[in-house]
């Protein structure tokens, strides 16, 4: 799909509309509309395609959707010199219309909605060669609804769900986050009954059966629904989807070089052969600007960098030689890389002060010196070594403590760690301790693939004032958060402003 999608994307923002009165009625000769398009089997293919093209927007995984779900985490921070865009990551919430915290994500969420809403309504209707192709269209569109209100959920909870094409007198109502789950949940189980099993190597990229029960055990997580979570996960690890394993070269996961690999689990792809805005046009960009964001100092914005607490976490546990984590060495920039690895791959050019520390993967250091806005590095959205620490966390939770233990070996063993009883023997078969221990391990494994905010809402980590004291001690920025109001982001003014079905949530 990579070679595939980012090529052939139309986008699809002509299909907006609205009635008007008949002398007020204007055509375009040259647009096409909704009647005109929806018409074949291509027309379908290029309108689940521009689906996909959402990722490659600003307020998504090309850029703005990082500082909500890594920066504002414990594991990053921002000393930008643009007050507001650092604010956003302090909790300091003014302009709630800010776009690049708030807004623009929201925006091209329901922008994505809005396609997959398009292919869902007016694919049916479709004539297709072979109707197992169709359903796959449809599945595909069904799997990205889910994904784009998965994280609607993690980052406002309450939002609007809408299901048909928008129209802009539409006013949609506002629901409890338990009814927007419960519809992510249907979409995923009913994509992946038509989603196949595996697609051809030119489709590479696209969602199959795997990344379907995966999402559903995202989401049963964030529920505490572990039983169901736990029979999502058995599929991959031990059913008819496991067909995963971990690379043997962790870093295999953060470069261009071995994308679409064993150990990915559902990736977005990413491309530099467009250098054009994050737009609609025909010249578009198709990249992330992740590491042009999160780069240290002369290679790029640093607009986002890393708490140090994480290099410190890293060396904690030495590994079986007496040596350092490798995930270090591709996890983060820091101060004494160089001396702590010998590794002189990276620029030393950089300018840092003491303590100071930027996020790794995804950089472009193992063949540039500095990042721009087109990083062609897919990005990792869910990989097999997450699938194993998560299938850990419900056997834990179900009450199989000791059964946990071989599945978090399994992610040690591959950066030579030694195993968990042996290095942490007062765990035990203590619940409690194991998750301890089990948030740590997720953090040396997963640190900056977008993962903690969730993973903090999901341990109740956000829920009283102790838990947060305890964050506030290796990230300051939590000193700023309120209980009961920060777990959450303002939904933006000017949609609560132009519909009266949606209401501010309260405690802002």
């Amino acid at each position: 799909m990579k070679k595939i999608i980012v090529t052939t994307v139309i986008f699809l923002s002509l299909f907006f509309t609205s009635s008007c009165e008949n002398e007020l009625d204007l055509s375009n000769p040259n647009a096409v509309t909704v009647d005109q398009y929806w018409k074949t089997e291509s027309d379908a293919q290029v309108g689940v395609n521009s689906i996909y093209a959402m990722f490659y927007k600003e307020g998504l995984w090309a850029r703005w959707i990082y500082l909500r779900l890594d920066i504002t985490s414990d594991e990053g921070f921002s000393k930008s010199p643009w007050t507001e865009l650092a604010d956003w990551t302090r909790f300091n919430y003014i302009n709630y219309n800010f776009g690049p915290g708030n807004a623009d994500t929201w925006r091209d969420t329901y922008k994505a909605i809005f396609r997959c809403n398009q292919v869902l309504a007016n694919v049916p209707n479709i004539s297709f060669q072979d109707e197992k192709s169709k359903k796959e269209v449809l599945a595909q569109a069904k799997f990205l609804r889910a994904l784009h209100y998965y994280y609607a959920a993690i980052l406002w909870e309450n939002v609007p769900i809408v299901l048909t094409p928008s129209i802009p007198t539409d006013l949609p109502e506002q629901k409890n986050v338990t009814e927007v789950w419960a519809q992510i949940e249907t979409d995923l189980n009913e994509a992946y009954i038509d989603l196949p099993t595996e697609w051809p190597s030119a489709e590479t990229g696209r969602p199959d059966k795997g990344a379907a029960k995966a999402m559903l055990a995202k989401v049963y997580m964030q529920q505490h629904k572990w039983q169901s979570a736990k029979v999502a996960l058995e599929y991959l690890i031990s059913g008819a989807g496991a067909k995963y394993s971990l690379v043997p070269n962790y870093r295999d996961n953060f470069t261009d070089l071995n994308e679409n690999n064993r150990e990915s689990v559902f990736e977005i792809q990413f491309g530099n052969q467009r250098n054009g805005p994050a737009d609609e046009s025909q010249s578009a960009a198709v990249s992330s600007q992740r590491a042009q964001f999160f780069a240290p100092r002369s290679i790029g914005w640093s607009d986002g960098q890393a708490r140090f607490w994480l290099v410190d976490a890293f060396k904690k546990e030495k590994n079986k030689d007496g040596g350092l984590d490798i995930r270090l060495r591709y996890t983060l920039f820091y101060p004494d890389l160089l001396a702590d690895f010998g590794d002189k791959t990276y620029n030393k050019t950089w300018q840092w002060e003491a303590n100071e520390a930027w996020f790794r993967k995804g950089s472009r250091d193992y063949y540039r010196d500095n990042e721009d806005y087109y990083s062609q590095v897919n990005y990792r959205l869910i990989r097999y070594a997450d699938i194993l620490l998560r299938y850990a966390e419900v056997l834990n939770e179900t009450g199989n403590t000791a059964g946990a233990y071989q599945y978090v070996d399994m992610v040690r063993a591959r950066a030579n760690i030694g195993t968990l009883a042996v290095a942490h023997p007062e765990i035990g078969n203590d619940k409690a301790k194991f998750l301890e221990q089990l948030k740590m391990e997720r953090v040396l494994e997963l640190a900056g693939e977008s993962v903690r905010w969730e993973d903090l809402k999901r341990w109740g980590d956000l829920d009283t004032q102790t838990a947060v004291a305890k964050i506030a001690l290796r990230d300051p920025d939590f000193k700023n958060f309120v209980v009961g109001k920060n777990q959450r982001l303002p939904i933006p003014q000017v949609e609560v402003d132009n519909n009266p079905n949606l209401s501010q949530h309260p405690e802002y």
